[in-house]
Parts: C-alpha cells; sequence; structure tokens
C-alpha cells in the first residue's frame, strides 16, 4: 500500500456563497496570524508547500483532495486579503480563467501605489515566465487554466497555478517559490504535484541544458534552413513526442520573428511572444535528431501532499517539519478573530486531514 499519494480528480462549478464567504474571512485571519507570528517570507514559504497548502484549504472547510480546492482557496485568499493587503504586505494577484490574464495589470497597480520597494515589471517577468515554462517549456498533457501569484512589499513571490487534462479526469498543481528560483528554466519548481505520471517533453530538467541551448542557437540560423531540417524528420513511432500537429508554413513564421529577435539562451526564446509549444517541440526535436542534444522526458512530478511515507517513500517523514507545519496551522486558527465554533471546526478538519 503506498502512502504519501494523493489524487486530484477534475472538478468543475463553484463553492457555494455562504461557503465561500466563511473561507475568505478565516483565510484572511490565518494569514494575519501567521505574518504576525513569523512573517511575511514564511507565509510565501508555507504557501508554495503542496502539503501546507492542502491542509490550508482544509482548514477553510474545502473538500481537501478535488482540483476544485486550488481555484477556491486561491480565490478565497485574495478576497479575503483586500483591503489587509497593505497593512499586511502581502498581495495576491492572478485567478481562474480569464482573470489570470489580468495578472500583469494587478501587479502594476500595486506597483503605481508604490507599495512595493521594487521594480513591478521583474515581478510581471516572473509570473510571465512561470506561466510560459508550465505551458510551454514543460509540455505533459496539462493545460494551464489557473495562475495566482502572491507577492510582497520586499518583491518576493510565490507562485500557484495548475492545470488540467480532460482525457485523465485530472489537475496537475505547479508551485513556485522566489527563494528556490535562481534560473527560470532550470528546475525552477519547488513542487509539481499530480498522481499520475505523462509522457513528457521537458525542457526545463537539468539534462535538457544542451538541448535548450542548442535550441536557443537554431533560432539564430535563417528560418528556412530550420523548417527544412524539421521537414527531414523522420521519428520512430514510439518516440514520446508527436509532430503530427506543427505545420512547417506557420513554424517558418514563428522563425522569421525569433530570427529578428536573435535571442542569447533559451530563456530569452522562451519569452518571445508567440513561441508556443508546436515551436519549441520543434526545435527540441531537431536539437536531438539531428544535432545529437536530446531533451529529458523525466516527467517533473513529485508528489508534496505529505512529508514522506512510513515506509520511506516517496522519501522519509521529516517529523520535525510535519509537527511544525501542523502547529503553524493550529495556532494561527487559535488566534484568529472568528467565533470559537468556526476555530473548532477548523481544527477538527486539519486533525480529520
Amino acid at each position: 500500500m503506498r502512502t504519501g499519494i494523493a489524487h486530484l480528480p477534475l472538478h468543475y462549478g463553484k463553492a457555494p456563497t455562504w461557503l465561500f464567504g466563511r473561507m475568505k474571512n478565516l483565510a484572511r485571519e490565518i494569514v494575519s496570524a501567521i505574518v504576525s507570528e513569523y512573517g511575511k517570507d514564511e507565509f510565501l514559504f508555507k504557501i508554495s508547500d503542496p502539503f501546507w497548502f492542502q491542509a490550508f484549504g482544509c482548514c477553510l472547510g474545502f473538500d481537501w483532495h478535488s482540483s476544485g480546492l486550488t481555484t477556491t482557496v486561491l480565490g478565497a485568499l485574495k478576497e479575503g486579503l483586500k483591503g489587509a493587503d497593505k497593512e499586511l504586505g502581502i498581495f495576491v494577484a492572478g485567478g481562474k480563467g480569464a482573470t489570470s490574464r489580468k495578472t500583469p495589470y494587478e501587479i502594476e497597480q500595486v506597483g503605481q501605489k508604490r507599495l512595493v520597494n521594487i521594480d513591478p515589471r521583474l515581478l510581471i517577468y516572473a509570473s510571465r515566465m512561470s506561466a510560459k515554462v508550465d505551458n510551454t517549456a514543460l509540455q505533459d498533457g496539462y493545460q494551464l487554466y489557473h495562475h495566482s501569484f502572491i507577492f510582497t512589499k520586499d518583491g518576493k513571490w510565490a507562485v500557484v497555478q495548475q492545470g488540467m487534462n480532460p482525457l485523465y479526469r485530472l489537475a496537475r498543481r505547479y508551485h513556485w517559490l522566489s527563494e528556490n528560483t535562481s534560473d527560470f528554466v532550470c528546475e525552477p519548481h519547488k513542487a509539481v504535484c499530480c498522481d499520475k505520471a505523462t509522457s513528457t517533453l521537458n525542457l526545463v530538467a537539468k539534462e535538457s541544458s544542451e538541448c535548450r541551448a542548442t535550441s536557443a542557437k537554431l533560432c539564430l540560423e535563417k528560418p528556412e534552413k530550420i523548417v527544412q531540417d524539421f521537414k527531414s524528420l523522420r521519428l520512430d513511432r514510439h518516440h514520446a513526442v508527436s509532430i503530427d500537429d506543427i505545420q512547417p508554413e506557420n513554424l517558418k513564421k514563428i522563425l522569421l520573428k525569433t530570427y529578428q529577435t536573435q535571442p542569447k539562451n533559451f530563456e530569452q526564446l522562451l519569452g518571445i511572444q508567440g513561441v508556443g509549444p508546436k515551436t519549441i517541440r520543434a526545435l527540441a526535436l531537431i536539437s536531438e535528431l539531428i544535432h545529437g542534444k536530446a531533451p529529458s522526458f523525466r516527467d517533473p512530478v513529485r508528489f508534496s501532499f505529505a512529508h514522506g511515507g512510513k515506509d520511506g517513500h516517496p522519501y522519509p517523514v521529516n517529523r520535525e517539519e510535519y509537527d511544525r507545519s501542523i502547529q503553524i496551522l493550529k495556532s494561527a486558527i487559535n488566534q484568529a478573530r472568528v467565533g470559537q465554533s468556526e476555530k473548532s471546526k477548523a481544527i477538527k478538519r486539519l486533525s480529520n486531514f
């Protein structure tokens, strides 16, 4: 029997108003208590920890294991902190669907009010690159539909975003933390969480470094040459990546843009508007089959819903960290300015989790 594993079944719909209102209030109180006791950086560290995130959602009262926990908890957090964000020094931008595309504007609005001690363009870049990586450089079959960017007045940040795979009826969540992200395109995640491993083109794996470099260099060549190389590709039917949906003429249009831009590295290439999964996939395959620089097909999914399993898998239990996570939440709930019954229910849900 396996331990430390959780399914994230894909659920549609929305939380009922009566529940969401309570979640907003409790989220605000818990965050306020954590920031007061441990500081803003500790809250970012915790929100980027999948186990703590699940426990937080459980405290707020949502189904602990469903995909809806991610979107509802982050929505409650964003709404709950409105009006208190300036005092706490913690801001939440983005959200589900069309709201996620407003993230740059929301970050810019905070910057214009001089509520952050950093150029907001750096935060916008971090938000944009985290989404671009998980939708384009990491091709795992999960399409992003939720992007939340949590940041402090000191310019530190965390990202929690989620993708869906309707075929498997599962969701996959991606956690980022600025403290852990020294390179946007090489092992940038704090955690990637899902129960089902997939056939994945992973251009942000450490072992894809040569493929990333070659892909960027290819864009310095004339588009006609790259398209010609692409047309000459002959893939084994068991190859992990398909090229059937890549049209050479469409590829040529994007490559003309990259050729004019002359990206210096893979990160700059990925940041060019219009460079999507198909372009990156074509360049990676040319790099592998013509230049001998293969990408990684290792799925980066790592289970972090528990601090390990009793049998040592996926890794030994860190009892100290486990107990500290629980204690922080219990302490925050006790300090929350809500009714005693709400506190009791939240602690009971946490105990059940």
